[in-house]
């Protein structure tokens, strides 16, 4: 039988020790993310995974606004986050702080997610696009590389949020766990 853990069990740090903790080194963005739904699963994945920030780029809603908190369960009290009015502002700042900018995108010459292979300390950028049009083409251009997650379905593509959480725990297994 199993019993699930209680909140105590589960020993997570307050927020001000989260802060404070090593985080993973990538850098979520979000790329004209329509639904707030999705960018508050958004935060709350990445508090999960421990990432260093969140970029929110032209039309993705902000914090504070109750829609987002629905999904973030306060996840955008602890997940630093900034936002940019144009996506490709926020990706050449990554860039110039030294990380290696990856759209997450079905795309010609992508590279399947089992193949990614990150390496520490190296820092990423993770692209991710709106829900209906993807990253946008400006973005596609201007990227390092492409990751696509290889699915097997009828479906073109997955939710964001869902893609969101398969690509970030993928990081987090390579990069935190091994």
């Amino acid at each position: 039988m199993h019993i699930k853990r209680s909140m105590g069990q589960l020993q997570r740090p307050s927020i001000e020790a989260f802060k404070a903790q090593a985080k993973l080194p990538v850098v979520l963005v979000l790329d004209n993310v329509r639904s707030l739904h999705n960018v508050g699963s958004a935060f709350r994945t990445a508090d999960a995974f421990a990432l260093e920030r969140i970029a929110l780029c032209g039309i993705t809603g902000t914090p504070p606004h109750r829609e987002i908190e629905k999904t973030a369960l306060g996840a955008t009290q602890s997940v630093e986050w900034n936002h940019v009015a144009e996506t490709a502002q926020a990706i050449q700042q990554l860039r110039e702080e030294g990380y290696h900018i990856i759209a997450i995108e079905q795309a010609e010459g992508s590279i399947p997610l089992h193949q990614f292979a990150p390496v520490y300390p190296e820092k990423y950028a993770l692209v991710f696009g709106n829900e209906v049009h993807g990253v946008s083409d400006e973005v596609m251009l201007a990227v390092d590389s492409c990751i696509e997650i290889p699915q097997s379905g009828t479906k073109h593509s997955l939710n964001i949020a869902v893609s969101i959480g398969i690509v970030l725990w993928d990081c987090y297994h390579k990069l935190h766990l091994q």
